[in-house]
């Protein structure tokens, strides 16, 4: 099987060290996993933003950059979602500009990490180590658009030594919304708290996601706050072992992955 890494440019541009994790454990499983060069933004922002023209070109470039995997794997369920739902509703609106077949042919293969793990992989103790509590915040996209339901709490209840507590609240939104937590600033930051203060009535030391737009959000208003909860993405978990509790064999390397 000939498996790609769709790394996303929030993580390559801002949290590298996901993208690195995320390498790290699928070659743990064996998984001899291909980064294209060629790859780009999926066109989120754009087509959330009102832009949809402008994200044709990019929902054309990533049928092609893809298109010769069996599955593409994205830490981010944003993003898997947006191609796997909306890049087919692009295509098909492009009045030509877009192929659908090609879309239709990619779109599919397109995993958000604990999919690939779970489904394709069939594993759910990935050989992980993380004496930690933690609670785990399932993101909107992950939770409404690909329906991932219980993927990531089996597999973080699958690492050794890890204390994972449930998240009172956990199906609300942390409020970050992209562009919504910019104009919609102040309903922005009271869903936000209300996201924190469930995560601090758990007593978990990390709070955990499966996105690092969401844990960037909530990363902001926990540092504001001098909290001692940190926030961490599933695939950053998931790559610890007991012989390297602290991910140094992958934190350390360059910053992007291209």
């Amino acid at each position: 099987m000939r498996v790609a890494l769709f790394v996303t440019c929030v993580n390559d541009t801002l949290y590298p060290r996901t993208g690195q994790a995320t390498v790290t454990l699928l070659r743990r499983l064996g998984v001899d996993v291909e980064f294209p060069s060629q790859q780009t933004c999926c066109g989120q922002m754009h087509y959330n933003t009102g832009y949809r023209h402008q994200a044709e070109p990019l929902v054309r470039d990533f049928a092609e950059t893809f298109a010769d995997y069996d599955a593409v794997v994205a830490p981010s369920g944003s993003c898997a979602g947006m191609v796997r739902d909306i890049h087919p509703r692009v295509a098909r609106r492009s009045s030509g500009r877009v192929d659908p077949e090609r879309v239709d042919a990619v779109a599919p293969k397109v995993y958000e990490l604990s999919e690939f793990l779970v489904d394709v992989l069939g594993v759910t103790d990935v050989g992980a180590y993380f004496p930690h509590r933690v609670t785990y915040h399932p993101t909107c996209h992950s939770l409404r658009l690909l329906k991932v339901g219980d993927r990531p709490t089996r597999l973080l209840r699958a690492v050794r030594g890890l204390d994972l507590v449930e998240l009172p609240g956990a199906d609300e939104c942390c409020g970050f919304g992209g562009t919504f937590a910019l104009k919609n600033s102040a309903v922005s930051a009271a869903m936000c708290s209300d996201k924190l203060r469930h995560a601090a009535d758990t007593g978990a030391e990390v709070l955990c996601a499966a996105d690092n737009s969401c844990l960037m959000h909530l990363d902001g208003a926990l540092r504001r706050q001098h909290s001692g909860v940190r926030t961490l993405h599933l695939a950053e978990i998931l790559a610890r072992t007991e012989d390297d509790p602290h991910g140094t064999s992958w934190s350390r390397a360059t910053r992007s992955l291209a």
